[in-house]
């Protein structure tokens, strides 16, 4: 058996929107009302009644840490009038997790933000900066007794989303990859690059803002809590195709490790991995279509987190790692539990190596509100009904639970049952 380090975080990972439901102060709430066939995120998985429940049956199968989101709409739903009561919830969130011996690692944004602030320019507003420290100093009120903190989750998939809206805006509502040249490539094959390369380019303006804001927020966090700060990244784990070198060097910089390099000086990174994907002359190369693949189309490789890891530790100089998503979305559980001995067995090589690692929250603690995938892409440990929202934890939650337990894991996979 492979032992982790001693106070290792074993754990599981939500959105506020993804699981609490009728989140309607928010931008996204708005967004799934204009985007025609998109399903609703309506009640969710209503966690914002259910957390205790959520909470409980996490530390009933032996995890030990539980990640998830303050709502900033919720908390400011008008601007600069503060919700009281939200606040309020939000500590029973925390308190719940902690008369549960269940370590909180609370995520300050994550995606969404109050429809107001995106009226008024969302990250591109001018005082966007001074708008979300004022909203982290009131987050901070309820802060006391937790440890690890996140400004924001994913702020390079935030980026790389509003470079773009404002591409499409600019083309008359068409997708234009900025460094595919039309001359050098057939009309299908740079369609084909446009298409791949979608969220493949964030503005580094954009980029900037975000890591500046983050910076911000981070010194409130310290100067007001006694937590570790950091933020989460989304990790591709992406390699070079024959020919694509200098190419991932200019995606993976854009995409990643202009935050990463924004993480130095934090307490902690988070890294995010799910899958590996190569990237060609012309950028990214799309998944191949193999029987494995998951329900978002990704292909299975476990192997995919100790390469995010290895990479986020070089640029980041070093920061101390916890792992704040990975999973898989698939409908058969012993695939998910398969998946995740393979991620762990690659984090253990990791520390051998003498990376520092803090933890493993897996994505996701409940199948929930995939944004535009809707509902059927299940991530969770934990399955629910619609029409009841009874919880059905899965084995895949019991055999990590097993595995926070032993902080070990053994050298063969446990069967699902």
């Amino acid at each position: 058996m492979t032992t982790f380090p001693e106070h290792f975080l074993w754990g599981a990972a939500t959105a506020g929107h993804q699981i609490e439901g009728n989140n309607v102060n928010s931008d996204w709430w708005a967004r799934e009302q204009q985007m025609p066939g998109m399903e609703l995120s309506g009640d969710a998985c209503d966690s914002y009644h259910r957390y205790a429940e959520d909470i409980q049956l996490l530390a009933d199968a032996g995890l030990t840490s539980y990640r998830f989101s303050l709502e900033w709409s919720r908390i400011e739903p008008i601007r600069g009038h503060f919700s009281r009561a939200e606040l309020a919830h939000y500590r029973r969130v925390i308190d719940a997790c902690l008369d549960r011996g269940i370590t909180p690692v609370v995520t300050l944004q994550h995606f969404t933000t109050p429809q107001w602030f995106a009226e008024a320019g969302g990250w591109s507003g001018p005082d966007a900066k001074e708008l979300f420290v004022r909203y982290v100093a009131q987050a901070c009120t309820i802060l006391d007794g937790v440890e690890w903190v996140a400004t924001m989750n994913e702020p390079n998939m935030q980026a790389a989303i509003m470079t773009a809206m404002a591409r499409m805006a600019q083309s008359g509502g068409q997708w234009q990859s900025p460094t595919v040249e039309a001359e050098h490539t057939s009309d299908e094959e740079s369609q084909q690059a446009a298409r791949n390369n979608f969220l493949a380019y964030a503005d580094p303006a954009i980029s900037r803002t975000f890591v500046e804001i983050h910076h911000a927020a981070r010194e409130v966090v310290r100067t007001r809590t006694a937590a570790k700060v950091g933020w989460t990244i989304a990790a591709g784990a992406l390699t070079a195709a024959p020919g694509g070198e200098e190419k991932l060097l200019e995606i993976r910089y854009g995409k990643e490790d202009i935050f990463w390099e924004g993480s130095r000086g934090d307490d902690w990174a988070g890294v995010q991995a799910y899958s590996s994907q190569q990237v060609d002359a012309n950028g990214l190369v799309p998944h191949p279509q193999l029987p494995d693949n998951t329900l978002v189309g990704t292909t299975f490789r476990p192997d995919s987190l100790a390469m995010a890891v290895r990479h986020a530790t070089e640029v980041t100089q070093g920061v101390p790692i916890l792992i704040t998503e990975n999973g898989i979305a698939t409908a058969d559980d012993s695939r998910r539990i398969a998946y995740t001995q393979g991620a762990l067995e690659g984090l253990h090589a990791c520390i051998e190596d003498g990376i520092d690692l803090l933890g493993y929250l897996h994505w996701s603690a409940l199948d929930n509100y995939e944004w535009a995938s809707g509902f059927k892409p299940t991530f969770g440990l934990i399955a629910w009904d619609k029409q009841t929202f009874a919880r059905t934890p899965k084995p895949s939650a019991s055999w990590l639970g097993e595995v926070a337990r032993r902080n070990g894991l053994e050298s063969s996979v446990v069967p699902a049952a």
